[in-house]
């Protein structure tokens, strides 16, 4: 980042660091997930004794890893845009988008999600709430919980965008192109 001043290049990586390093931990996730998965098939298959937990717990753990790996996909870029539209526009455009985008729709509909989440995550845990629908009942606040977690992540991963959009207004420099570049 040796086009931005060294507080804002400081500022971005620290951010984009807490965004890379949750996202590695996460990761590692898939192993469980994916343990219980190959569990229930071979519990079911080769020995005939379906689990009545291996699901649910796969399933627990598929929506907290979608969900706490979004900001570390968000720093890498990885989320959805409309590339044959984007790609053909300047760096200055792209920030002043990218920019409109997270102030107007980006933010404001975090902040709601981490109020509504927040508060649905803490009733969950205040009555230790069960999945009913499984005959295990495990509990469920630990997903619930992630729910306010990977949106804080995200608000904290916005604020390194939307700089990084700015940056591309005013100097018409990429800051995630020279990440990218720095990084192989």
């Amino acid at each position: 980042m040796h086009n931005a001043s060294p507080s804002l290049a400081k500022l971005l990586k620290t951010i984009d660091l807490i965004s890379i390093v949750t996202g590695k931990i996460v990761a590692w996730m898939i192993l469980p997930m994916s343990l219980s998965l190959v569990y229930e098939v071979v519990a079911r298959y080769v020995f005939n004794a379906p689990t009545i937990w291996a699901s649910d717990v796969s399933q627990i753990l598929y929506g907290m890893f979608f969900m706490l790996g979004s900001a570390y996909a968000l720093q890498r870029q990885q989320h959805i845009r409309t590339d044959f539209l984007y790609g053909k526009w300047s760096l200055r455009t792209r920030g002043m988008v990218d920019a409109a985008c997270y102030i107007g729709l980006y933010f404001p509909a975090l902040l709601f999600f981490l109020w509504v989440g927040s508060e649905f995550a803490y009733r969950s845990i205040l009555f230790n709430e069960r999945i009913v629908t499984s005959p295990w009942m495990p509990i469920i606040w630990p997903l619930k919980l992630a729910i306010p977690f990977s949106t804080l992540l995200l608000l904290i991963q916005g604020v390194s965008e939307l700089l990084k959009s700015l940056f591309a207004v005013t100097k018409g420099v990429s800051l995630h192109e020279e990440q990218a570049g720095s990084e192989t």
